[in-house]
């Protein structure tokens, strides 16, 4: 098998106007603050991996990994939400919800705030790629084909391979949706300046911008190449499952959901392998089956631009170096720079003129 030539153990994830990289020197998070400057950061991680040797054990690891790079993407993505709103005033007035979160939460009305969203998230997520897959199947077999029962042909239990493909369509509609928001398509460009990155010191390159910006922005070990992989290998263990469990307990709709959630950690744990192995081992049978999850990066990533290239490199040579740079003076903008200008010289001109009364005398 054909090794990538600078494979090291480097990942990432783009936050609101910011990337964060983990690399074998620590976890950095980069950010485009709102005067226009990099701030960088060295973030505090140990991995229970590195405590307890045997969550590091293969398939067992890739539901260890995936936790905790959901509550940290997510602490990451909420800081650096609050660090690239800071003293922008808001256009509207607050709301009298806002007014009310903040007398009763104060400080930490930021952290109840994303608590709650984030149990709203695992909700939603339920019901989009557990429950609503079940329920369409369940109506689709009981109202639409009234004369086939799609459980059961030929001795086929088909229920899996349906649910599979109406997960997939709403997993790709839920993207494509998401990628024409504004503030989530400037995540995106983020999201591709980090695959950029990583290419580009995977490959041995200098770390610039124009270096970064030649790379492709689509790399077989993105979370989103991982979800897709999931759901295909989902399709396949379910339908194994559906073969040796009784009909009945395929046909019960909250044992089936149950059951399905069973399965997840050894869907996961073997989806984490695989993506791992791609991106060690680039071939044509890794890259054949990496195909379904690099196409949907089409979507989940955009193209850069300078700017960003440069908060995605200073992440990276922060987690490879263990430091943060020192962070850069304040950048003053074209508009604030002519309106301080214009401002001194009345200043200036109203010192050097005299008064009334001084040309009276």
């Amino acid at each position: 098998m054909s090794k990538s030539c600078n494979y090291v153990a480097v990942g990432g994830q783009a936050l609101m106007e910011g990337i964060m990289m983990r690399g074998p020197k620590g976890t950095a998070m980069s950010c485009r603050l709102p005067d226009g400057t990099i701030e960088t950061e060295m973030k505090e991680f140990t991995s229970v991996r590195k405590k307890y040797p045997v969550l590091n054990t293969p398939f067992i690891r890739g539901i260890i990994s995936f936790v905790e790079s959901m509550i940290l993407g997510y602490r990451l993505l909420m800081e650096s939400a609050e660090k690239t709103t800071e003293g922008i005033e808001a256009e509207e007035s607050d709301s009298k919800l806002d007014k009310w979160l903040s007398d009763h939460f104060g400080p930490k009305m930021m952290a109840v705030i994303g608590t709650v969203a984030s149990v709203l998230g695992i909700g939603l997520a339920f019901l989009l790629f557990f429950y609503l897959p079940t329920l369409t199947y369940s109506l689709l077999n009981e109202h639409v084909i009234k004369s086939i029962d799609l459980s059961d042909i030929h001795g086929f239990n088909f229920r899996p391979i349906i649910e599979g493909a109406i997960r997939i369509v709403i997993f790709v509609f839920y993207m494509w949706a998401t990628s024409k928001m504004k503030d989530i398509k400037r995540v995106y460009m983020y999201h591709g300046a980090e695959h950029k990155t990583i290419f580009c010191f995977e490959h041995g390159h200098e770390l610039t911008v124009e270096n970064v910006l030649k790379e492709k922005r689509f790399h077989p070990r993105c979370g989103t190449s991982f979800i897709f992989v999931t759901i295909l290998l989902s399709i396949l263990i379910s339908s194994v499952a559906a073969m040796l469990l009784p009909r009945s307990i395929t046909e019960t709709r909250w044992l089936w959901i149950i059951i399905k959630l069973l399965l997840l950690p050894l869907i996961m744990g073997i989806g984490f392998e695989f993506i791992q192995l791609a991106g060690k081992y680039p071939n044509r049978f890794t890259r054949l089956l990496s195909a379904p999850g690099l196409a949907m990066q089409r979507i989940t990533t955009a193209e850069p631009d300078g700017p960003i290239a440069e908060v995605a490199i200073e992440a990276m040579k922060a987690c490879l170096s263990g430091e943060a740079p020192p962070k850069e003076e304040k950048a003053e903008c074209a508009e604030c720079a002519e309106v301080a200008e214009t401002a001194e010289t009345v200043e200036t001109e109203d010192e050097t003129e005299d008064s009334p009364a001084e040309k009276c005398e």
